[in-house]
């Protein structure tokens, strides 16, 4: 997936991300978390801008709650 980062991305597209990277894996959504935030975030949050990480952040929390890709 590109990522635009002049744009904030939203939380459908982090739980499409998340879900891809669990698929593609077979990871935890806890693995695919971590592979996440290292690899888009560069382990900061400050990376792509507070939106786009509390955009993540909230699409995990959906994930973790059993929500599925929407």
């Amino acid at each position: 997936m590109t990522i635009n980062h002049g744009g904030d991305l939203s939380e459908g597209y982090f739980i499409a991300y998340l879900t891809l990277i669990m698929n593609s894996r077979g990871s935890t959504l806890e693995e695919a978390k971590a592979f996440t935030f290292k690899r888009l975030f560069q382990n900061d949050e400050g990376t792509l801008g507070d939106y786009s990480y509390r955009r993540f952040i909230q699409a995990y929390q959906h994930l973790e709650q059993g929500g599925s890709c929407a």
